[in-house]
C-alpha cells in the first residue's frame, strides 16, 4: 500500500495555479451551501504571543475527501525572521481513516484566500471593473492580485497602499508586468474611483470609513481573523449588502465580529452566504449603486478541496514525491 505522501511548498507550487484554485473554491462554496460538506467550527488555541487554529472538514460527493489544517498566527515572528502565518494540512481517506498526505498549507492558504476573493468579486461586483485597490501589502497581496486579474480581465488600473509605503512601491515594481499598478501613499487617493477594494490589514481600528467608499463598490474584507479586529467602519457594514463565507466564523472572528458584538449587526441583516449566491438560492447584488461586502474568514472546505486536487495531481506522478509509512 502507498504510504503517506509528503508534499513541500516547492512541490505544491508546481501542481496548482490560481485559475484552478478559483474553480475549486467556487465548487466548495456551492457544495457547502447544498449541504454536501461537513465543517465543524474552527478551534482556537491561544498562546501568549499567538495562536494555532484547527480546521477540519469533510467534502462528500465526487470529492469524497476529509482532513484538517492546522495554522498558526504569530505576529511577532517577523521580528525573528520567521513566518508569521504557517499551515500544515493532513488529508484523511473518509472511507478508512488512512492519512493520505501531509502537506505544507502556507502557500495553499494564500492561494485559496485569494481564490475566494476572486470568486466573490465574480458574483458580487458590478460587471464592469476597471480599477481595483488593494489595502495592506503583506503575504496575501500577491494571490489577491492574481485572483482579481483573473476575475476581471478588463482591469486597467491596480492601486496599492500600505502604511509602509516602501512595501507598496516594492510590490508595484515586482508586478508591473502583470498590470498597470501604482503605489499610493494616501489611502483615499488609492481607493478613489475603484470598483473593487480588497483589505488585507490586521487592524483593530477601521481603515475605511463610509465617507471614503463610493456607490457601487464591492469590498473583499480579508484582514479580520480574530475577535476585536475590524477594517471597515461599522456604518459600512450596516448600510451595505453583507455576504459571508460562514456566519458562525464571521460573527466570531470576521469583519462583522465587532458590529455583532456591539449589537449593530445581526444574522437577520445578512444578505446571504457566498455559497448561497453561487448555488442560486439567494440573490447577490440588487443594483449597480449598492455597496457589497464579502467577509472572508477562510473555510476548511477551501483547504480540503485544493489540497485534494494537489494530492491527486501528485499521485499521478507516483515515485516523484516522498512518502512515509507512519506505522513502521
Amino acid at each position: 500500500m502507498q504510504g503517506t505522501i509528503i508534499l513541500k511548498r516547492s512541490d505544491i507550487e508546481n501542481l496548482i495555479d490560481m485559475k484552478t484554485a478559483m474553480n475549486l473554491v467556487e465548487q466548495a462554496f456551492r457544495m457547502y451551501a447544498e449541504e454536501q460538506a461537513v465543517m465543524p467550527p474552527k478551534v482556537y488555541l491561544d498562546f501568549p504571543r499567538g495562536d494555532i487554529r484547527a480546521m477540519p472538514a469533510y467534502i462528500k460527493g465526487n470529492v469524497n475527501m476529509a482532513g484538517v489544517k492546522i495554522v498558526n498566527v504569530h505576529p511577532e515572528n517577523r521580528l525573528k525572521n520567521l513566518i508569521s502565518v504557517r499551515g500544515t494540512t493532513v488529508l484523511i481517506d473518509p472511507d478508512n481513516g488512512v492519512p493520505l498526505s501531509v502537506m505544507d498549507a502556507t502557500f495553499l492558504t494564500a492561494l485559496r484566500t485569494g481564490a475566494a476573493s476572486g470568486v466573490a468579486t465574480k458574483y458580487l461586483a458590478n460587471k464592469t471593473v476597471k480599477k481595483v485597490a488593494i489595502i495592506g501589502i503583506g503575504g496575501q497581496a500577491q494571490s489577491q492580485l492574481q485572483a482579481l486579474l483573473i476575475a476581471n480581465p478588463e482591469i486597467s488600473e491596480v492601486a496599492v497602499y500600505d502604511k509602509t509605503h516602501e512595501s507598496a512601491k516594492t510590490f508595484a515594481t515586482k508586478n508591473k508586468a502583470l498590470a498597470n499598478i501604482r503605489a499610493h501613499s494616501d489611502i483615499k487617493e488609492c481607493i478613489s474611483g475603484a470598483q473593487v477594494i480588497t483589505t488585507l490589514t490586521p487592524s483593530r481600528a477601521p481603515v475605511l470609513t463610509k465617507s471614503m467608499v463610493g456607490n457601487g463598490v464591492h469590498i473583499n474584507a480579508i484582514g479580520a481573523d480574530a475577535a476585536g479586529k475590524q477594517e471597515l467602519e461599522t456604518e459600512i457594514i450596516t448600510s451595505s449588502a453583507i455576504f459571508v463565507d460562514d456566519w458562525n466564523q464571521a460573527s466570531h472572528s470576521g469583519e462583522i465580529n465587532v458590529p455583532v458584538e456591539e449589537g449593530e449587526f445581526s444574522k437577520e441583516m445578512l444578505r446571504a452566504t457566498l455559497g448561497e449566491v453561487i448555488a442560486g438560492t439567494k440573490k447577490g447584488r440588487n443594483s449597480a449603486d449598492e455597496i457589497t461586502v464579502f467577509d472572508s474568514t477562510g473555510l476548511a472546505i477551501q483547504d480540503i478541496i485544493v489540497s485534494n486536487y494537489v494530492y491527486k495531481a501528485a499521485i499521478k506522478n507516483h515515485g516523484k514525491y516522498s512518502s512515509i509509512d507512519l506505522l513502521s
